[in-house]
């Protein structure tokens, strides 16, 4: 549940991020906003420094709009040797994402941003992000190819879904598994309860 004065609104069309605040029994709508550029600032290269700042200025961009609520909003990328996968543009870029981190370990971050009015017309956003180790055993070419054609990896981060069919690509992983998804739930919590 949610204690904040102000209605909490997911600022995001995940379907995931939905479900997980649902099965958490946090109290939430979900509104839509424009999307905004989520190129890194200039200067970041730690994945936790860029996941938290890409997921603040979605709460400014969207609390710009919906000025009277709570907002929640998240960015989730995956990391592999210090280059950023985010979601791929077409199905070439997500076998050749998919052929990179087979057989290896990555790195998961997500940020997550809480905004919303303080009185006075003052806003304040509060932040954190997490990172979580998935390790990939080696996947086969007709593996790669046979999920990317069935169309899942084209709007994820990494180009995967750890909850659905590349589950069994993970040989394993460090941290915890909402976090791969796209909503570290302990996170949100914790933003709440210091709200």
């Amino acid at each position: 549940m949610s204690d904040a004065p102000w209605p909490l609104i997911l600022a995001s069309r995940s379907p995931r991020r939905r479900d997980l605040l649902e099965a958490a029994g946090i109290d939430f709508e979900t509104h839509e906003y424009p999307d905004i550029d989520e190129t890194p600032a200039a200067g970041l290269t730690d994945p936790l420094d860029i996941v938290r700042e890409l997921a603040e200025r979605k709460a400014r961009a969207a609390l710009l709009r919906t000025p009277h609520v709570v907002l929640l909003t998240a960015d989730t990328l995956v990391f592999l040797d210090g280059r950023i996968l985010g979601k791929p543009d077409d199905a070439a870029e997500a076998v050749s994402m998919l052929r990179a981190l087979s057989g290896r370990t990555h790195e998961v971050a997500t940020g997550v941003a809480l905004a919303g009015p303080v009185g006075e017309g003052r806003s304040h956003v509060l932040s954190a992000a997490e990172i979580t180790r998935v390790s990939f055993r080696t996947l086969s070419e007709e593996e790669i190819v046979a999920y990317v054609a069935a169309g899942e990896p084209l709007d994820k981060a990494g180009a995967y879904a750890i909850q659905a069919g590349a589950k069994g690509f993970v040989s394993g992983i460090e941290g915890a598994e909402d976090n791969v998804v796209g909503l570290p739930l302990q996170l949100v919590r914790g933003l709440l309860a210091e709200w």
